[in-house]
């Protein structure tokens, strides 16, 4: 039972990386693999415990009578869904803040002042904009925001893939030094691993090399100087908010976004609490404004309305994983392939440079979860190697950096790349031939660039 597992986990996870192959929805594979795996456990509790390798059964059994099922239903899924129910209401209060933004088109204000020209310089800003709007929103969102905005402006396919690809590249990156840039960093940031402010201030550095390296190179090998012209709007682009509107809107939301960390700082309550407390502000203001609009207004304007525009698939895919990952993690999978990192690798830097490739192929939400089961978060005096595993210890900053920015390696190895491929049809092998090395020297780049900060300061 226990080998068995580990094998419905690495073909479950060969559907979800085939997606594109199968035509299987990867949210319905990941909540199979999820509750299947929940299932083996319960089921063949008694061997798989046995054998020792699980160290929550260990600690378990120490204070408590040795009561497998009780341990597997009660003690260990409600303990691990408290914490997989944090993440996704904070995912889908964020989204659902981010939907009510784009409903009053207030990311017009920002794309509004992209200019046509000359298509080095459209590139280097296309790819600053990604980079900082990613950190206030998250990747996801600005990769779909801005590859819509490139529609407009580009006509030719090729240029088109290639920034979107500086888009992929540079949301990752932007997202890897923010605790709502991303979903990994979200998770380490709820789990405990990092704060807020140091992961700000640790990789806004590495975070900032790796997006210009990347985008040097695109400029220098991918692009040519010349000049484009913008596509006329459609339909979908008619305005239906008046200025005014956007611009307080995109205020408004993005405070509700940033106010988050600080709301945790003050009352040193969970993320997800001060996201639903920006969501219901934003609920209340919408509902008391739009009393007098028109019928029309209210079916579209309404956080009703951003509701259902949310991605539910992607909030079921993210809770198929991280249940399968959690019962990975419960049954000693994880205690088993973190000594053999020890054993094997043992260098921290190594091991997450590891995980950061890795991630490109396998999506790094599971790979995040994984680590944060395989490693505990040591106490604050802990000294020697133990000491890279405290909160904001180099192992947890470095694996932020790693787990957020690997992905780009290939375009199937984040939900910003996949959200990519699908929106503009792109070609796992042109990505693989013409961008991979990019984001492998982009990345590499941030990663030295990281450990030369530790050696200095």
């Amino acid at each position: 039972m226990f080998l068995l597992m580990v094998v419905v986990f690495v073909v479950g996870y060969g559907f979800i990386v085939f997606e594109h192959v199968n035509h299987i929805n990867k949210a319905a594979t990941a909540l199979f693999i999820g509750t299947i795996l929940w299932a083996i456990y319960a089921l063949g509790g008694e061997g798989i415990l046995s054998n020792g390798a699980s160290a929550s059964w260990l600690q378990f059994s120490k204070t408590h009578a040795k009561d497998v099922t009780y341990f597997i239903t009660h003690h260990e899924l409600f303990h691990h869904l408290s914490e997989i129910s944090s993440i996704l209401f904070f995912l889908v209060g964020a989204m659902t803040i981010v939907e009510l933004v784009d409903k009053y088109q207030g990311f017009r204000v920002i794309t509004s002042k992209i200019e046509s020209g000359n298509i080095k310089r459209l590139l280097w800003i296309i790819s600053l904009l990604t980079f900082f709007m990613s950190a206030v929103l998250d990747n996801l969102t600005t990769t779909i925001v801005l590859i819509t905005v490139l529609r407009k402006l580009l006509t030719k396919q090729e240029n088109r893939w290639v920034f979107a690809s500086v888009v992929v590249i540079s949301a990752n990156a932007g997202g890897a030094w923010s605790p709502i840039g991303d979903v990994t960093t979200i998770m380490l940031w709820i789990g405990g691993q990092i704060t807020a402010a140091h992961i700000i201030g640790s990789l806004i550095v590495p975070s900032v090399v790796n997006v210009l390296v990347s985008t040097a190179l695109f400029s220098l090998f991918t692009v040519k100087g010349q000049s484009i012209k913008p596509v006329l709007p459609d339909d979908e682009m008619r305005e239906f908010t008046t200025h005014q509107e956007r611009v307080f809107m995109l205020v408004v939301g993005t405070l509700a976004l940033i106010s988050v960390p600080v709301f945790k700082t003050i009352t040193h309550l969970p993320p997800y609490l001060g996201m639903l407390l920006g969501l219901s502000v934003l609920w209340i203001m919408t509902d008391r404004y739009l009393k007098k609009r028109s019928a029309a207004d209210k079916r579209t304007l309404t956080v009703t309305a951003a509701l259902k525009a949310v991605d539910i698939p992607t909030v079921l895919f993210f809770l198929g994983v991280l249940s399968a990952v959690a019962a990975l993690q419960s049954a000693g999978h994880l205690d088993v392939l973190s000594r053999w990192l020890d054993n094997k690798v043992h260098n921290i830097y190594a091991i997450n440079l590891l995980i950061g490739v890795i991630s490109s192929i396998v999506d790094n939400v599971p790979l995040v979860a994984a680590s944060m089961g395989m490693y505990s978060i040591e106490a604050a005096d802990a000294v020697g190697m133990a000491g890279n595993f405290v909160q904001n210890g180099v192992f947890w900053t470095f694996l932020t950096y790693c787990a957020g920015t690997g992905g780009s390696l290939l375009i199937i190895g984040s939900a910003s790349g996949v959200a990519a491929m699908g929106l503009e049809k792109i070609n796992f092998l042109w990505y693989l031939k013409r961008i991979s090395w990019i984001a492998l020297v982009g990345y590499l780049a941030g990663a030295l660039a990281y450990y030369i900060q530790i050696q200095l300061f």
